[in-house]
């Protein structure tokens, strides 16, 4: 499990980052800040509230809470000062830092037309820690491929939050593209909406995607797909959490150019999956072939199931 903690301190303010360096980070999913409350730490194991000293404790009531001028200063290293210039990234609720961590953001919406144009006043961070796992989708790679054909299965990656579909799809193209036990590698094109899988920064993926990989950076997915196709003839397409009309038309159009896809959405199981009607119609369509459910039963990650389009 890799990532660049050292890096990730850099965006807290210098009152916070020697507190936090004391954390087990093996083991922190999240770091969240509220403005006048204490600093809660999201762990594999539960939930914790920051200590004077750095020290994990259980009773929030006896955590300081985060001062003002802390949030403020961790605000302004996230945006580099600049909250105008990431309105866009603000549109979605969140601004992705280097190495691919993702801050969501809460506050004061401003609106227009109906539509949630940026944010104002924030009044809340949270910093979700992003991990490479090698060899996290080694188990599962065997039962999406096809060893007769050649080929992989179109496949769906499905799972409740923070069970680790983004963790299995990042490994998942890593090992497609390099190749794996005698199976040659192959051309991906990654469509990186949120700059979480690749990590993506000055144009070079920070996290290992392959060496066959091209990246698309925070580009809406189904624009993205539709690129790659027309530009870089990838073999399979990678997106992360689908589910608007304009992904289920792209990956159709990827469908019918014989383009093999790996793509994630929020769920459950299938029943849930079924329950959003843009999924649904890709489902019923055969779009996929393999549906892939994870859990975090025994772990984050942990595969419940793999069934295929008529199991």
């Amino acid at each position: 499990m890799k990532t660049d903690i050292g890096q990730l301190l850099l965006i807290f303010p210098p009152q916070l980052r020697g507190l936090l360096g004391a954390l087990p980070w093996e083991r922190v999913e999240e770091i969240r800040l509220r403005g006048g409350r204490p600093v809660e730490i999201v762990l594999h194991d539960g939930d914790y509230w920051l200590g004077q000293r750095g020290e994990l404790i259980t009773e929030a009531q006896l955590a300081e809470p985060l001062s003002p001028v802390a949030l403020t200063g961790c605000l302004e290293l996230v945006t580099k000062n600049s909250l105008y210039a990431l309105e866009e990234e603000l549109r979605g609720g969140y601004v992705t830092v280097e190495g691919g961590h993702r801050v969501g953001l809460v506050g004061r919406a401003i609106v227009r037309d109906g539509k949630v144009r940026s944010m104002r006043e924030i009044g809340g961070l949270n910093v979700r820690v992003a991990r490479e796992v090698v060899g996290a989708s080694s188990a599962l790679l065997p039962q999406l491929y096809n060893p007769e054909a050649d080929l992989y299965y179109r496949t769906l990656i499905i799972s409740p939050p923070r069970a680790g579909k983004t963790t299995i799809l990042r490994d998942l193209v890593r090992q497609v593209s390099d190749g794996w036990e005698g199976v040659e590698g192959r051309r991906v094109g990654l469509v990186d909406e949120r700059s979480e899988l690749a990590g993506t920064f000055r144009g070079v993926p920070q996290k290992d995607v392959g060496v066959r990989t091209d990246v698309l950076d925070a580009c809406p997915k189904a624009e993205g797909i539709m690129m790659l196709l027309r530009s870089m003839s990838p073999q399979i397409i990678a997106v992360d959490e689908i589910g608007r009309p304009e992904d289920a038309q792209a990956l159709g159009e990827a469908l019918n150019g014989g383009v093999g896809v790996f793509a994630t959405a929020h769920a459950g199981c299938l029943e849930e999956l079924e329950e959003r009607p843009i999924l649904r119609e890709l489902v019923e369509a055969k779009v996929f072939q393999r549906f892939v459910l994870l859990s975090r039963e025994n772990g984050v990650g942990t595969i419940a199931w793999v069934r295929g389009m008529d199991s």
